[in-house]
């Protein structure tokens, strides 16, 4: 994901042929983190934004943010985590969010991937929900109010602490006032409602220890993780006929992200990257093919990342890659990641520069 200079590309309604475009149609302004849509007004639901694939990483861009999502279903493994974040090392951040983690030290095995280019800047971990931000060595200087908070909303213990809810960090970084919120909400296709009553709860309640009504809310707001909403309205076998055809893009109409989004009770005004991927859950464990139990689950696309910019006047993004990493086999889920980048608009940057005078 990249977030550049508004001099260059506009950020507005999104399209699938076009990453930000047409910044005159966004012109509802909801506050970040905050999935209350009061009765009687419009929403917007998730906009879907087309990846352009380039994933050029360059730290000559405001910022380049690498996002990894990923439930480990008690599972670790060194090679699979440095599989996950990809080889490339030269993006700004890496934002790394885990679920159902095992008893192991996956912070170390992480800075061992990143040993000689990257470093923990900041952590906040619920039991087995657990996220990580990295960035460059010796990036002290950029970085300002670091903080970290939890929502818990149950679960169960067990080898592998199933705990559910989210964790975040806030962090002020060359600039940039960002929310990374990685959660692990209820499963089951039945229990939709109760995914929305905890993703509204989990928005009023993070950092709202530290509420102070002169504060400046966050400029980018990202929720990854396995938010666990389903397919509905179809059985597991067409599901599976149309995956195996390579036809899952008519499988989005039954997703129930999208379909709560645009009934205004979640995730209002937040965008995400087109589902060109193959659902990532659920798999057999040790292979890529979907699950044989009893249960034979539909396939759906629990695993996700959505962001949302605050003000679209003074920061532009563009997204270059959303993908899941279908050659990992350790978990019953695939990990999903994106690549992302943004800059300050020329404006902010004049007024910054007028402040230290």
């Amino acid at each position: 994901m990249v977030i550049q200079s508004k001099k260059g590309t506009k950020y507005g309604k999104f399209k699938h042929n076009s990453s930000f475009s047409r910044r005159s149609k966004l012109k509802r302004k909801s506050v970040v983190g905050s999935f209350n849509n009061p009765v009687g007004t419009d929403h917007e639901g998730i906009k879907t934004v087309e990846a352009d694939n380039l994933c050029n990483f360059s730290r000559n861009s405001g910022l380049c943010i690498c996002i990894v999502t990923w439930n480990m279903n008690g599972q670790v493994s060194y090679e699979d985590l440095v599989e996950s974040i990809g080889r490339n090392r030269r993006f700004d951040l890496l934002v790394v969010g885990l679920q159902e983690v095992a008893r192991d030290n996956v912070a170390r095995r992480l800075q061992d991937a990143l040993v000689e280019t990257h470093e923990l800047l900041g952590k906040a971990i619920m039991q087995s929900l657990q996220l990580y931000v990295f960035g460059p060595k010796n990036s002290d200087l950029f970085i300002k109010d670091l903080k970290v908070d939890k929502h818990s909303v149950g679960g169960f213990g067990g080898m592998m602490r199933r705990k559910k809810g989210a964790v975040s960090i806030r962090i002020s970084y060359k600039g940039f006032r960002m929310e990374f919120i990685t959660c692990h909400l209820s499963a089951h296709a039945r229990n939709v409602q109760e995914r929305n009553a905890q993703c509204r709860r989990i928005s009023q309640s993070l950092f709202s220890k530290y509420w102070n009504p002169y504060a400046r809310p966050p400029q980018i707001t990202i929720w990854l993780g396995d938010l666990n909403y389903r397919l509905q309205g179809i059985d597991t076998h067409p599901a599976r006929n149309l995956i195996q055809r390579n036809l899952h893009s008519l499988l989005l109409s039954k997703d129930q992200l999208h379909k709560e989004a645009e009934r205004g009770q979640i995730f209002n005004g937040y965008c995400e990257g087109t589902l060109a991927f193959k659902p990532t859950y659920k798999y057999n464990q040790g292979s890529s093919n979907y699950d044989t139990s009893y249960k034979v689950r539909v396939p759906s696309w629990t695993d996700r990342i959505l962001f949302k910019i605050r003000d679209p006047d003074k920061i532009t993004a563009s997204l270059h890659c959303y993908e899941s990493v279908d050659d990992i086999c350790s978990s019953d889920h695939k990990p999903v990641r994106a690549h992302s980048s943004s800059d300050l608009c020329c404006w902010l940057l004049i007024c910054l520069r007028r402040t230290s005078y």
